[in-house]
């Protein structure tokens, strides 16, 4: 069974110095602020399209590798995933160049060789992964904080 997820953005004024709301069906996003300025420059406390990006991307890579640690008989006690996203001119126009991913894990009954592995799985497979695709250079950094 399909599920749709939505976000609107109602957007004032030109690029430059304009700004928008992005808010998202589920009441999880409501009201960011998002400005070329936030976006291409200093954050300023809005957010960004690359930030959200990130978000997803951190969320759907932990989601995967806990999905498949616990397949595994070895569920995550605990996994902290951070996301980076570089937005960056390139030629004539700016695009999301890389995402680096960072992932700590404290998983019981595996070594880190095993849950590197499992997040390189997680990583190449996701949705959010298979989204960038060809598009943007992901790498990962992944190993346990504990384990045995």
């Amino acid at each position: 069974m399909a599920v749709r997820r939505s976000a609107k953005t109602v957007w004032q004024g030109d690029l430059m110095s304009g700004s928008g709301e992005v808010s998202t069906q589920s009441g999880a996003v409501d009201g960011a602020t998002v400005k070329w300025s936030s976006r291409a420059e200093v954050a300023d406390g809005n957010t960004s399209p690359e930030e959200m990006i990130a978000a997803a991307h951190s969320t759907c890579i932990s989601m995967a590798l806990a999905g498949a640690l616990a397949k595994a008989g070895t569920p995550p006690q605990l996994l902290e995933t951070d996301a980076t996203a570089t937005f960056d001119k390139t030629g004539e126009g700016f695009r999301m160049t890389t995402m680096r991913i960072s992932i700590r894990g404290t998983v019981e009954g595996i070594d880190d060789a095993t849950f590197r592995d499992a997040a390189e799985d997680a990583k190449e497979n996701c949705p959010v992964s298979q989204a960038l695709k060809g598009n943007v250079e992901v790498s990962l950094d992944a190993s346990l904080t504990r384990g045995s």
